[in-house]
């Protein structure tokens, strides 16, 4: 049964997110941490922390701790986590005792990145930690049937990595997962304005551009869009005009490596299964499936239904914290 202390924890490599199971997702920031490094004291975190990106001083640094999915850096993740259980505590309302806490991993870590988060998990206040895959949760938090006998296909696009499963009977039948997400999309972003512009942009201005001209449907309308940024030859700033066109080129490569994946994942499914996918299509979860034109691009490429899920940039946490009803049944799957 879930107690009133049971939370879910979705460590994002973008965002962290909080489920409880009577407040639903009570915190939902970014896993930014801003340090100074002369006194080696936590300046701000989350939402305060990502609004001071390239902002700041010299000695004063925006780190974020978590790369493609796992712990790089442990003693500023232990941190952070201290600080979002406690703000997570408060309201949700049970500040005064340690909560028991679900947290999910990539699929596909390994035990040393496993026991990381276990400990990071532990360090920063939790009674009784249990680890649950991120496509289960991701399905858990779609509203998929998990622990039936039934193929759940959920491609989940996070911010440092990609994982695409396919889920029966509580466990990962197959799985494939790489290193790209919505920060490899920023990056490529970043890095064709330098090379065709000469201009230099930050990574929020090219979060910015992937969401409002980003698309993955090749075939779409022509959007366009002005970006300020510092001119590298004369190092004033400049404005630029971009188009959506020449955006989904420069993403082009990371959108095949990503759809790569999805192939791979229902090639390696069993033929009992690969019916069902048929019939009940492909789940998106994660911030890179709100891309323009995700579903429609990757129901194109593989022939099969693909529908983004309800609330995709929350399934991974609902599903964590949702997950303790299953618990028994996944650490078993996953063993």
């Amino acid at each position: 049964m879930l107690s009133t202390f049971d939370i879910g924890i979705d460590l994002g490599t973008a965002n962290i997110l909080v489920y409880s199971k009577n407040k639903g997702i009570v915190l939902n920031e970014p896993s930014v941490v801003v340090i100074d490094t002369v006194t080696k004291t936590i300046v701000a975190v989350g939402q305060e922390a990502k609004e001071m990106i390239g902002k700041t001083p010299e000695k004063i640094v925006a780190i974020r701790p978590l790369r493609d999915g796992v712990i790089a850096d442990f003693d500023v993740t232990t941190d952070m986590l201290k600080h979002v259980m406690r703000k997570a505590s408060k309201k949700a309302g049970f500040s005064i005792r340690k909560p028991n806490v679900v947290v999910c991993i990539p699929s596909g870590s390994t035990s040393v990145e496993q026991r990381a988060i276990h400990d990071a998990v532990r360090n920063a206040g939790a009674k009784k930690i249990s680890l649950i895959e991120e496509p289960v949760a991701a399905a858990i938090g779609a509203g998929l049937p998990v622990d039936e006998p039934v193929a759940n296909v959920v491609v989940d696009i996070g911010g440092g990595n990609t994982e695409v499963a396919i889920i029966s009977f509580g466990g990962v039948v197959a799985c494939h997962s790489i290193k790209i997400g919505g920060d490899r999309l920023d990056d490529d972003i970043i890095q064709h304005v330098r090379k065709e512009y000469n201009v230099l942009i930050g990574e929020r201005t090219a979060e910015n551009i992937k969401m409002e001209i980003g698309y993955a449907l090749v075939d779409h309308e022509e959007l366009f869009m002005d970006v300020r940024g510092r001119d590298l030859v004369t190092g004033l700033p400049k404005t630029i005009k971009l188009s959506s066109f020449e955006i989904r080129n420069a993403l082009k490569e990371p959108l095949l490596h990503i759809l790569e994946a999805v192939r791979a994942t229902l090639e390696d499914c069993p033929a009992e299964l690969s019916g069902d996918i048929v019939d009940r299509g492909v789940i998106l979860t994660g911030g890179g499936s709100l891309m323009n034109g995700m579903e429609e691009w990757l129901s194109e490429e593989i022939f099969v239904p693909v529908q983004l899920a309800p609330e995709p940039l929350e399934s991974v946490a609902v599903g964590t914290g949702k997950a303790l009803q299953y618990i028994s049944k996944l650490q078993a799957a996953m063993k």
